[in-house]
């Protein structure tokens, strides 16, 4: 899902975001309106982003933002806050950083073999990444325990 001219962050160290980063959910919303287009994009395999999906939208609120898939059900992409591939560090996951390239929040796929799992709604917000971070972390250990049972 990523396209040429975005630089990418893989997490290999975990560190802190910094406060402008961190931003704090609504009730309303999931995060801040996206300015003009830009945002980042948080790629995970399909099946851990299925279960934090699923964990996003139980919480209280609008906890998930627009999601991709790719055609090849290989991974989702969690539309972010731009500044987020800076300080990510969720491993097994990477972001993408678009800078407003490439990436715009219409009902269109934005990225050639992929489509909306949850398209863009009127606001067009963005997941918030503090929140993104939980649910793949409680999702990853779902999965563990899942996979252990067999």
């Amino acid at each position: 899902m990523v396209e040429a001219g975005m630089e990418t962050s893989q997490s290999v160290v975990p560190h802190t975001l910094p406060a402008a980063v961190a931003h704090a959910p609504t009730p309303e919303r999931s995060g801040p309106p996206l300015p003009d287009g830009a945002c980042d994009l948080v790629t995970v395999p399909t099946r851990q982003g299925l279960e934090a999906v699923d964990i996003l939208r139980r919480g209280a609120g609008d906890a998930v933002g627009p999601v991709l898939h790719d055609d090849d059900c290989n991974t989702l992409g969690f539309v972010v806050p731009p500044g987020t591939a800076a300080a990510w560090d969720v491993p097994g996951s990477t972001c993408t950083e678009t800078n407003g390239r490439g990436l715009s929040l219409n009902p269109e796929p934005p990225v050639e073999g992929s489509d909306w799992l949850l398209p863009p709604g009127e606001a067009d917000l963005a997941t918030d990444p503090a929140v993104l971070r939980a649910a793949l972390g409680e999702a990853a250990r779902i999965i563990e325990a899942a996979d252990n049972c067999r």
